[in-house]
């Protein structure tokens, strides 16, 4: 699927064309860096952006983003026409180049338990840190346990040649792949986590062209920066699976969550963001972050003020085995030999990323009890051929790919899927029967092209009859 078309920035190029503009890279080539390298070009700043990897360095170089994200191929063909931005592997070059450095890279769970990963983070810092031998700021975008910035205070310090000259600030990201250009360019809030007025006020210097647009700023300490992110996931999640939970609920007694969701939207004090039933939270963020800072409240004797995030998680995971469920009851109990359409492989529209991915889940899930699943997904197919080879993978949802399913599932919510005409693709599978897990789709328009609809929370529908327990 093509890109949405770039967003113009509306922002100045003004800060970079003053002698005294910090000059920035950015470590690491992934959505957070990439995006925050290219908007800072965009934005009139001199970048350069850092990676180990030289194949996404050349790739980057050449015009080409190694991952999916609307609008920031268009953008990032106008920072290197500008000039503006390149991208190299030599962090000598990065260190003698940069001002400021953002340190963007990556914090996976940990292989076997809950933490964080911090190894990237900790190799940025120990590759820069030798080369840097005059005043600089590196400032941490990553997300990371608390406590992460003081340690790599020290490390910093002790490694640079300037000493103490070198300062260490954090500046969590807030972004939403799929919105990431907007995110950056036009956050709702800026955090900077501080040590000094000469860090605020370079932070400041960078990035002006956001301030001026009336964007907030919060000034904290670095444990409290550090804090911002996870304590902004852990609500989140713990909104998303409140609901969920609701959700569970109105299927043991026959309620309608959606209709409980509306009427809690309603009231100023829950808001209706995130209040939206459904298959749950991936991604490479929201799971491994409600984890890490469980596992790091632990390690500071204080677990017991965060042991509802494990209540969360668990939640969360038992939305896609109840989605697995609701497919086999339209399959009258049986999924052996069914033949499955599965609507989604990302984790959320608008992104390629199927990291800790319900959709995927939920796909592997049916194929273990013997259904045959076909995937398919506007953008993420080669990422989900890579993690689950086992799957049938198809571009194609009304032709090839729903040929004679059986049962159709919704399990991530792109646009066409939301569009999708039921009289036609009634036309082209064996039952018209569909579990929407996404709560994406009208059910009175899919129940009057005479399919059966069911969805987590929801009392089962057939045609325009409702069907009771």
């Amino acid at each position: 699927m093509a890109g949405t078309p770039a967003p113009e920035s509306g922002l100045t190029a003004q800060p970079a064309t003053q002698a005294k503009a910090p000059r920035l890279t950015v470590m690491g080539t992934g959505c957070l860096a990439a995006t925050h390298a290219v908007c800072m070009a965009v934005m009139g700043f001199e970048v350069l952006g850092v990676d180990t990897d030289l194949r996404k360095v050349e790739s980057l170089n050449a015009g080409r983003v190694p991952f999916f994200e609307p609008g920031l191929a268009e953008l990032l063909t106008r920072a290197l026409e500008s000039g503006r931005l390149r991208f190299t592997s030599d962090m000598a070059e990065a260190a003698e180049f940069g001002d400021v450095h953002f340190v963007c890279v990556g914090t996976p769970q940990q292989h076997g338990s809950a933490a964080a990963d911090l190894r990237h983070v900790d190799n940025a810092v120990r590759e820069l840190a030798p080369h840097l031998t005059r005043r600089a700021l590196v400032v941490g975008k990553s997300t990371v346990p608390v406590g992460t910035a003081a340690r790599l205070t020290g490390l910093l310090q002790r490694l640079a040649p300037a000493g103490s000259e070198v300062e260490l600030a954090w500046n969590p990201e807030f972004l939403r792949e799929g919105y990431a250009v907007e995110d950056t360019m036009r956050p709702d809030r800026l955090v900077f986590g501080v040590s000094s007025e000469w860090a605020e006020t370079r932070l400041r210097a960078v990035f002006a062209p956001v301030i001026d647009q009336g964007t907030p700023v919060v000034v904290a300490d670095l444990t409290t920066a550090e804090l911002v992110k996870v304590a902004a996931n852990s609500f989140l999640a713990t909104k998303i699976s409140y609901i969920n939970a609701m959700a569970e609920v109105c299927e043991a007694t026959g309620g309608d969550v959606t209709r409980l969701a509306e009427a809690l939207a309603y009231d100023d004090r829950i808001g209706g963001r995130f209040l939206r039933p459904g298959l749950g939270f991936g991604g490479g963020c929201l799971p491994k972050d409600i984890r890490a800072f469980a596992h790091r409240a632990e390690e500071l004797g204080v677990g017991q003020a965060v042991t509802f995030l494990h209540d969360v998680d668990a939640i969360n995971k038992r939305r896609r085995t109840r989605t697995v469920d609701l497919v086999g009851d339209l399959a009258d109990g049986n999924l052996q030999g069914m033949r499955v359409l599965a609507l989604g492989a990302a984790f959320k529209p608008d992104s390629d990323d199927v990291r800790d991915a319900p959709a995927l889940e939920v796909a592997t899930a049916l194929h273990r009890l013997g259904a045959h699943v076909t995937v398919v997904d506007p953008a993420a197919i080669t990422n989900a051929r890579r993690t689950h080879p086992e799957l049938t993978y198809s571009t194609d949802a009304l032709r090839a790919a729903a040929a004679g399913a059986d049962v159709v599932v919704l399990l991530t919510e792109w646009d066409e899927f939301r569009h999708l005409d039921p009289h036609a693709l009634g036309a082209v599978v064996t039952h018209r029967r569909i579990v929407d897990a996404r709560h994406a789709l009208d059910p009175g328009t899919w129940c009057a092209a005479g399919w059966e609809y069911h969805a987590p929370g929801r009392p089962r529908m057939l045609g325009t009859t409702r069907l009771m327990k």
